[in-house]
This record gives C-alpha cells, sequence and structure tokens, in this order.
C-alpha cells in the first residue's frame, strides 16, 4: 500500500473538534482583550492623587497598547483556525503546502492550524 495521501474522515473529526474547542477559547480571550482596550471609562486614574497620575497614565497607556497587540495577535489565530476549518471541510487539512505530503499528526494537535510539515518550514526541503 502506497503513502497515504489524506487523513481520513475520522481523523478530520478528531482535528475539528480541536480547532473549535482551541476556536473557541481564542474567540473569548480575543473579546476580552478588546474590552479591556476600549474600556475608556473603567478603572483608569481619575480618583487618584496628582503625583502619581502622570505614572499611573502612562503605564495604561503601555498596558493598553501591549492588550491592542495581543489582540491583533489573535485575531490573526482566530483566522488562521478558521482557515484550517474550511481545510477539513475541503478535506486538504493536514496537507503541507510545499511538499504536499501529510503533516504529522503531532504536529498538527500541537499547531492545529499549521500548513508546513517542519521539514519545509525551516527550508530543509
Amino acid at each position: 500500500m502506497g503513502e497515504k495521501l489524506r487523513y481520513s474522515d475520522e481523523e478530520l473529526a478528531e482535528f475539528k473538534a480541536i480547532i473549535l474547542d482551541k476556536l473557541e477559547k481564542a474567540k473569548k480571550e480575543y473579546d476580552e482583550l478588546r474590552s479591556y482596550v476600549s474600556n475608556a471609562e473603567g478603572n483608569d486614574v481619575k480618583d487618584t492623587s496628582p503625583t502619581f497620575k502622570t505614572m499611573e497614565e502612562g503605564a495604561l497607556t503601555l498596558s493598553k497598547e501591549s492588550a491592542s497587540q495581543l489582540a491583533q495577535r489573535q485575531a490573526r489565530f482566530i483566522q488562521h483556525l478558521e482557515a484550517a476549518l474550511i481545510r477539513i471541510e475541503n478535506k486538504t487539512y493536514g496537507i503541507c503546502r510545499v511538499t504536499g505530503k501529510l503533516i504529522p499528526k503531532e504536529r498538527l494537535r500541537a499547531v492545529p492550524h499549521a500548513t508546513l510539515t517542519v521539514e519545509a518550514k525551516e527550508g530543509k526541503i
């Protein structure tokens, strides 16, 4: 028997469950980050003494900038997971886009949105 060309429907269902779980968690985290970034009237420095106000405002701005960057990164992660779900529906999930070979299950369990084998990603192919 030749080399396996794609994952079975049962295997795809396993990966879909993993992706859906990660997607739910990612969306929840994204919503929390966006809520934090857009919270203009929340816990801020309006009630603190003027001495500490400047430092606290600076820390708050830095914290919101970091949260905004994390939110953008999380949005990209969500897009990658959603694209992986489309590949599952098309039955092309788990196939390396460089080599055309199956990406090992261990890699897909760790990085379910992967589109490259480790060798292809590292440029060893």
